[in-house]
């Protein structure tokens, strides 16, 4: 492709978010999502999902930190790196604010395995993270990012306030998790724009992917989906 035809292409980003816009349409309209708006999601569901997110986080943490390794320049190392420490330490304190309120003690969730769709969702990241490039494996984190973050700013816009679930609604709709989630979009423009057109390919099936296990893990919430068996 010549340097003209390069820049006139969208990003990848632009490309990826009209071809996955009726998935996220989808997410935003989740009866999950619309229950925390209103105010009337339950505490079973919430508590169900606030756990489940705090095990899958560890996994985000530890395929962000497989990325840092991969960057292919020292921005890319500290952004990601920086990033796993958010995941895990930073995003942990809005988990232990919910689990003092609904008495989850460490035992308690150490004793909650992970349900079908977070070990699904986890499994898949760690593994893209080792087994792919560093632009498919960007690719592969950016829906958590961007998702949660329009998500967020959806929410805020509709929801019902004082809300229950207001410390929540305020992190992903607050403009320090924006400017975060900005800077990752265009680290992985960037390192898309230096990709092989198969590796393109494949970060596009990657990035719908996860959107599709962001749309699982909500529902997955809403059902309280545990193991049938």
């Amino acid at each position: 492709m010549s340097d003209a035809a390069r820049s006139a292409a969208p990003t990848f980003s632009t490309d990826a978010w009209a071809r996955n816009a009726p998935l996220y349409e989808a997410i935003r309209t989740l009866p999950f999502n619309d229950a925390l708006a209103d105010g009337t999601l339950s505490q079973e569901r919430f508590r169900h999902y606030m756990v489940q997110d705090a095990h899958y986080l560890i996994a985000f943490g530890r395929a962000l930190a497989i990325a840092a390794a991969k960057a292919d320049d020292p921005d890319g190392l500290v952004q990601f790196a920086e990033a796993a420490k958010v995941a895990v330490v930073v995003e942990r304190s809005l988990h232990t604010e919910f689990f003092t309120r609904f008495g989850i003690g460490p035992a308690d969730f150490a004793r909650t395995q992970m349900s079908p769709v977070c070990h699904h969702y986890s499994s898949f990241l760690i593994g893209t993270a080792h087994a792919e490039p560093y632009p498919v494996v960007l690719a592969a984190l950016l829906p958590c990012f961007w998702i949660y973050a329009e998500i967020g700013r959806d929410i805020l816009g509709r929801a019902i306030r004082p809300n229950p679930y207001d410390a929540w609604i305020d992190t992903y709709a607050g403009e320090d998790f924006h400017e975060a989630v900005r800077a990752v979009i265009a680290t992985t423009d960037r390192a898309a724009a230096a990709a092989s057109p198969d590796e393109r390919a494949r970060m596009h099936h990657v990035y719908t992917r996860a959107c599709q296990l962001e749309w699982m893990f909500w529902d997955s919430a809403w059902r309280l989906a545990d193991w049938p068996v």
